[in-house]
């Protein structure tokens, strides 16, 4: 069955945790379920999930901070990989995104894995080598 995207709510986040494991794009500190409520209270049309019959098998935050829009989290279940779904749910998120102003997208992949970074440029995504990003943890 073809995956229904839709806005993701707050009845999905439980089920984020288990997919982003079953990607191999584990939970991270930074990404708790609590953060995910917090970021739908705020937007609630960031989280786009793909839906098969109530089954979340994809996910993509696409964050918009008024200036520039940020993809997180993309992860597809290895059962619907290789369908063209990744590609549909960053399409959904470049058209959210692209109706709200922004006029440059980021895509946050680890470096190490290699499929994403090979995915992100065959959609068109350049890497900056030139920028190094630093992290601080506060918690």
């Amino acid at each position: 069955m073809t995956p229904i995207l839709r806005a993701g709510t707050v009845a999905d986040i439980d089920a984020l945790p288990a997919l982003w494991r079953r990607a191999e794009a584990g939970p991270s500190t930074t990404e708790t379920a609590d953060d995910v409520r917090w970021l739908l209270e705020r937007d609630p049309e960031a989280l786009l999930v793909a839906d098969v019959e109530g089954e979340i098998v994809g996910s993509l935050i696409a964050g918009w901070d008024g200036w520039r829009g940020t993809f997180y989290r993309l992860a597809v279940d290895p059962a619907h990989r290789r369908r063209g779904l990744a590609t549909r749910m960053v399409e959904a998120g470049e058209e959210r995104l692209r109706s709200l102003g922004a006029k440059r997208l980021n895509a946050i992949v680890e470096s190490e894995e290699a499929d994403a970074m090979a995915f992100w440029a065959s959609a068109g995504y350049k890497l900056q080598t030139a920028r190094s990003r630093f992290v601080k943890n506060l918690s």
